[in-house]
């Protein structure tokens, strides 16, 4: 499989992002070159198996949402030194700067010796109050652009080689 995209959502934003980046993913490479599971569903076998990786998730208190955390320590050990020099790029959905999930993502991918190869996208929804927090998620349309774009070029650089 060329790319592997391991979400998770609370209120369907990080998953509207995910399925537009699988949707970009999808104009680049066939049906069974890409992979897109929910985190609690995806483990070891499938990220050995992936060529790339693309994690999508809300940010839940500066931290990554616990079911993408409980995703990296299930597939760590197993995945380590065996996944070296592959290439990886984030998405986090937040209600403020989303850094603290990314900074977390990388540091396990750096842990794994991963490769960022895209500028981490955060989608920041402004969200502040627990009402606005715990409502559904809206994802504009520009922000879904910039999730297609970027599966899009992770799986066609991973089909061509170019990781």
């Amino acid at each position: 499989m060329n790319l592997l995209i391991v979400w998770w959502s609370l209120t369907g934003g990080s998953e509207q992002l995910a399925r537009a980046a699988f949707e970009g993913a999808l104009e680049q490479v066939g049906r069974d070159e890409v992979v897109m599971l929910r985190a609690d569903r995806a483990g070891p076998e499938e990220l050995l198996a992936a060529r790339a990786a693309l994690f999508v998730c809300p940010e839940n208190l500066a931290t990554m949402a616990g079911m993408m955390k409980d995703f990296f320590d299930r597939c760590y050990y197993p995945a380590l030194g065996r996944i070296d020099g592959r290439p990886y790029a984030t998405i986090v959905c937040a209600g403020s700067d989303g850094e603290g999930a990314t900074r977390q993502i990388d540091r396990i991918a750096t842990g794994w010796r991963m490769r960022r190869v895209a500028e981490r996208v955060i989608v920041c929804t402004h969200a502040q109050t627990p009402e606005e927090i715990l409502a559904p998620k809206r994802i504009g349309e520009a922000d879904l652009a910039d999730a297609r774009e970027l599966g899009a070029s992770l799986a066609a650089g991973a089909s061509m080689g170019v990781w």
